[in-house]
């Protein structure tokens, strides 16, 4: 059991440390636990380089969403100082045109000071519809977002809108790797979910029922057995 092996958890667009809250609680017995600062720069190589300089020399690394996006660039940047993966919530594909230009509506609304324009437009797809109306998941979205700032968002959303496609990537992979999605994932659904496990070989899949697109916060116990048991195995 890699009992001591270093843990950097990278969140998600808009999101704070307070997103690996209940994983960092879980977690923290088996080794040291960090959260990357994914908010300064605005390409995912600057970000991943970022990261690497002051992550352990060898660790577990874990994303959701931006987080898996940014794990793949520090996957292409240093794959020998990364001994397992978790991808959470994500996809290994490229923005597509209209994507993009969601993004570029986004960024301008961002700059005009409509911050909370876009988190009222995001969070019904960030949750499962159970959870839709969740006060308690609501604040903490929106606690996230207030403590990212609409410059770091546009920063964010410029290195999304601009990330490399990272599927030619998966088959390169050897390090135990999880793959955990949402059943009901609107953003990234469990199809891409199972694209990515399909191309890595040995990966292991978890779709998390009644589950959407922030699976940390919205089932965090199932989400805490899975990375156990990955940060368990061998």
């Amino acid at each position: 059991m890699a009992s001591n092996l270093p843990l950097v958890l990278v969140p998600g667009l808009l999101c704070s440390p307070r997103l690996f809250a209940a994983q960092v609680a879980a977690l923290a017995p088996l080794g040291p636990v960090t959260v990357a600062d994914h908010t300064q720069d605005d390409t995912m190589e600057a970000i991943a380089a970022r990261i690497l300089e002051t992550a352990p020399e060898r660790f577990a690394l874990a994303g959701l969403s931006m987080g898996g996006y940014i794990a793949f660039a520090m996957m292409r940047q240093a794959p020998e100082r990364i001994a397992k993966l978790a991808l959470l919530d994500t996809s290994a594909r490229p923005d597509t045109d209209e994507q993009k230009a969601g993004r570029d509506k986004f960024i301008a609304m961002a700059q005009a000071g409509k911050l909370s324009e876009i988190v009222d437009t995001l969070t019904p797809k960030f949750l499962h519809p159970d959870h839709a109306n969740n006060e308690t998941l609501k604040g903490i979205i929106r606690t996230m977002a207030e403590a990212t700032g609409a410059e770091a968002f546009v920063r964010q959303a410029k290195a999304i809108k601009a990330r490399p496609d990272s599927r030619p990537l998966l088959n390169e992979i050897g390090c135990p790797t999880l793959v955990l999605v949402g059943d009901s994932d609107a953003v990234t659904p469990p199809e891409l979910a199972k694209e990515i496990a399909a191309d890595i070989l040995g990966s292991t899949l978890v779709v998390v029922p009644q589950c959407g697109h922030l699976s940390t916060i919205e089932k965090p116990d199932a989400v805490n057995k899975a990375l156990k048991e990955w940060l368990a195995g061998e």
